[in-house]
């Protein structure tokens, strides 16, 4: 079965040199291979070839007269059913196979016409590349002129003309990432599912889902980005957004965070304090840590522990500092022998 160029275009078998020319203008700046990802280059090639193919066909009254009456295969193959005996009255043309070669002759009502398929970016030169600065010079720019290509890959209008060539690009679309302390230390994988409008450039949409993962690196902080480029909604002319998530992070019942130090609010007796004791704690990491305190502990007193805070994301291997900060608890109310016996042991020393 042939090619239906029709389709291809989205336009109707009664479309105007008007409307092919608007169809043709939509999707070629939506499947220019250079305004697409190299992700999506194969594809955008493909489609940007079936498009142009489509309009150089549809565009010229003999190609479209022959594609009409016989189709596709027989516009390409030259094999055309002769009808009205060799031509006479009006008839379609009839084509005699002349050489084995991309072109085809084709005869018909005395006239010759020779089919040669144009080239996709000299249709695509025609549109977007044709003005020059001062008004005159040359009136069309073949492949070879670099038309719209940068060094970059991107696509950008030359000479100051074809402004219309370029396409607008979405504004980012942002989402929060929550994560645990736990996954900010060790690192984690996240799967998120997401869901998206997709169009095939010629004017079909649909919905989508996709998983997208996230690989948290152990030692990002709040507030730290990933990009998913291209990853929003996708409409006709406009380049889709980029899917950004912006990581943040939840509270933690023992630790909190401060730049890459971890910060621990401890409470021990007034006996713990004066005596001493070994404080165990459980890492981020699920290791049992045993701090021991051996000297006097005063209100607001804070201990350093080096090495066992956050990693730090640049620097392989390296952490922050833990920061244990002590609040002393007192006895609400003591006795009298309490008290006397305090003034017996600390009387001397203080």
């Amino acid at each position: 079965m042939g090619v239906d160029y029709y389709n291809i275009l989205k336009v109707n078998r009664n479309a105007s040199d008007d409307d092919l020319k608007k169809a043709y203008k939509r999707l070629a700046m939506i499947w220019h291979p250079d305004k697409n990802p190299t992700s999506k280059r194969s594809e955008a090639e493909a489609k940007f070839k079936q498009i142009s193919e489509a309009y150089d066909v549809l565009s010229d009254s003999q190609k479209r007269q022959i594609y009409d009456l016989y189709g596709e295969e027989a516009l390409k193959s030259d094999q055309f059913p002769p009808r009205g005996g060799g031509g006479g009255g009006g008839g379609p043309p009839v084509a005699s196979r002349q050489n084995q070669s991309s072109h085809h002759q084709f005869s018909g009502n005395g006239a010759s016409f020779r089919f040669n398929q144009r080239d996709a970016e000299d249709i695509y030169a025609e549109f977007f590349g044709s003005e020059s600065s001062g008004g005159g010079g040359r009136g069309r720019r073949g492949h070879g002129d670099g038309v719209f290509r940068t060094s970059n890959g991107g696509a950008s209008a030359s000479n100051g003309g074809g402004g219309g060539g370029e396409l607008r690009k979405e504004a980012p679309v942002e989402n929060t990432l929550p994560c645990s302390l736990e996954e900010l230390y060790k690192g984690a994988k996240k799967k998120m599912k997401i869901s998206r409008t997709i169009s095939d450039g010629i004017g079909k949409s649909r919905t989508v889902e996709e998983i997208l993962t996230i690989e948290i690196r152990p030692g990002w902080k709040k507030g730290t980005k990933i990009t998913f480029p291209e990853k929003g909604n996708q409409e006709p002319g406009v380049i889709p957004a980029d899917l950004i998530f912006v990581v943040d992070e939840k509270p933690h019942a023992v630790y909190k965070r401060d730049g890459n130090d971890l910060v621990v609010n401890q409470e021990i007796t007034l006996l713990e304090a004066l005596t001493g004791k070994n404080l165990e704690l459980t890492t981020l990491d699920g290791r049992n840590l045993v701090i021991p305190l051996t000297d006097i502990i005063k209100p607001g007193f804070e201990m350093v522990v080096p090495g066992e805070g956050m990693p730090i994301s640049k620097e392989h291997g390296r952490k922050g500092n833990l920061r244990i900060k002590f609040d002393v608890k007192y006895p609400s109310r003591l006795t009298a022998e309490q008290k006397s016996d305090l003034r017996r042991v600390l009387g001397g020393i203080l």
